[in-house]
């Protein structure tokens, strides 16, 4: 039997892109999953998909930056299935037009962009915990990003975003360890997503091509795909990967075990 057989499964930003990846491995592993994301016709070709799954998928209109709505996110698994087991803070933005230097950054941006990458995560933890230690435990799974480890210009509140969700996951492990509550992180690389496509189509250029340039800054040569995400994220939440938390796994093709100076080679 699985791991997640009827397990009830929160995936913020879950509707495309790796929080997609997210929420059908869940679904097609038997899970109950509760899709939150603001992309409807995404949102709902997912739920289409899911009827020919073991699990089911649901999807709720959300912008988890937001109090008011990642608690109705929680009280909709809790009313609908029972509680919540496993709470993936997947949601990221880098919008196209976000790429500038720290002193031409507008600040409703860096309010943005870190709203929803990092205060979501908060926010969500804050009201699946009290559901989570009714239930004598669960797991969260961060999504964060290798930008939070190391950087590049021009990304100054993306990169201060996925540093935060680092620290936050190793802080919330030691806070909610004596409850069952295990805390955990992914950082992907470059992942093909639609926010890749976005960033070609505002910088112009064809898609494929770049995406053979970037694949080239990783080590295995290519870049990832929200699937290989999907199946960390689901080791991470198993009970294959009980006695870890408080920790990260980069997904990333080699680029963090690569590192900068190689590329002088």
């Amino acid at each position: 039997m699985s791991d997640f057989k009827d397990k009830i499964v929160i995936v913020t930003g879950g509707a495309r892109g790796i929080g997609g990846g997210i929420s059908r491995a869940f679904a097609e592993e038997g899970a109950r999953v509760l899709c939150a994301d603001l992309d409807d016709d995404s949102g709902a070709q997912l739920v289409e998909e899911s009827s020919s799954m073991e699990g089911t998928v649901r999807f709720l209109r959300a912008d988890v930056a937001h109090s008011s709505e990642c608690q109705e996110v929680v009280e909709t698994a809790v009313s609908e299935w029972g509680g919540v087991d496993v709470l993936c803070n997947n949601v990221g933005i880098q919008p196209a037009n976000s790429y500038l230097p720290a002193h031409e950054f507008p600040e409703e941006m860096w309010d943005r962009i870190i709203d929803v990458n990092l205060k979501s995560f908060f926010l969500m933890t804050k009201y699946c915990v009290p559901e989570m230690k009714k239930r004598g435990g669960g797991t969260i799974i961060n999504t964060a990003s290798v930008q939070g480890l190391q950087s590049m210009q021009g990304v100054s509140a993306y990169a201060a975003s996925k540093g935060g969700a680092l620290s936050l996951t190793r802080q919330l492990a030691l806070e909610y360890a004596e409850d069952n509550i295990r805390v955990l992180a992914v950082n992907p690389g470059t992942i093909d997503t639609p926010l890749v496509a976005e960033a070609v189509d505002f910088m112009g250029g064809d898609l494929e091509s770049l995406k053979k340039l970037w694949g080239k800054a990783h080590p295995m040569g290519r870049i990832g795909q929200p699937r290989e995400i999907a199946n960390v994220v689901l080791f991470l939440a198993s009970d294959k990967a009980s006695f870890m938390t408080g920790e990260y796994v980069c997904v990333d093709g080699g680029m963090m075990a690569k590192g900068a100076w190689a590329d002088s080679e």
